[in-house]
């Protein structure tokens, strides 16, 4: 009980470092040009860290933010912008009332198919090597052909903004982090899967 308890509690620092990380990258960019290499950054080392790793920290996050600049922000920041547009959509039509519920209910609809698709980006592209051009179809693909998948990961980002909305502070401790190492440990997981079902399709 113990030894699960000691464990536990150092994932919860490890998320609560690597969301550290990712607010101050995402700054040093100046919000717009950090978010996608501090995502990227920490997506990677999220990886190693679920695979075993020991991670040294601010020094190996800066290789990456650093090396990944430019494809991080071409992967990162026209969801984003997509994103900011919807939600903005959602509020504008929450304000005019009933008589735009369906434009309401639509753009809902479009906002949760994006995280899904989104939520599969981050780990892709820290564990496969893929043209830039590749990732966006695979993860929308995988969010199509694992509903149970997309679902789960859907509930814990929604568990995680419901607990970031009751209690602000979270989004300055831990949130991003939480987010970040649950949605690759549960994607590692599911690419093995995945992997593990197309070798055995090919193999009959």
């Amino acid at each position: 009980m113990s030894i699960r308890f000691q464990a536990a509690c150092s994932e919860v620092v490890w998320a609560a470092r690597l969301n550290v990380l990712w607010i101050a990258f995402t700054l040093l960019g100046g919000v717009v040009l950090g978010l996608g290499p501090a995502t990227v950054a920490a997506y990677a080392l999220a990886r190693r860290h679920a695979q075993g790793e020991s991670i040294q920290g601010v020094g190996e996050f800066w290789r990456v933010y650093r090396r990944e600049f430019v494809r991080a922000s071409l992967l990162v920041l026209p969801l984003a912008v997509v994103a900011t547009v919807l939600i903005g959509n959602y509020l504008y039509f929450t304000a005019l009332g009933p008589d735009a519920a369906p434009w309401r209910v639509a753009t809902l609809v479009a906002l949760v198919a994006l995280a899904g698709v989104g939520s599969y980006l981050g780990p892709l592209y820290a564990h496969y090597d893929l043209p830039l051009p590749a990732y966006l179809p695979k993860a929308s693909l995988l969010a199509l052909t694992r509903p149970a998948s997309s679902v789960l990961l859907l509930f814990v980002l929604a568990a995680i903004v419901f607990a970031t909305v009751a209690a602000p502070l979270l989004a300055l401790l831990i949130s991003a982090g939480a987010w970040i190492c649950l949605n690759t440990w549960l994607c590692l997981r599911f690419f093995a899967e995945n992997e593990a079902r197309l070798h055995s399709k090919g193999n009959r």
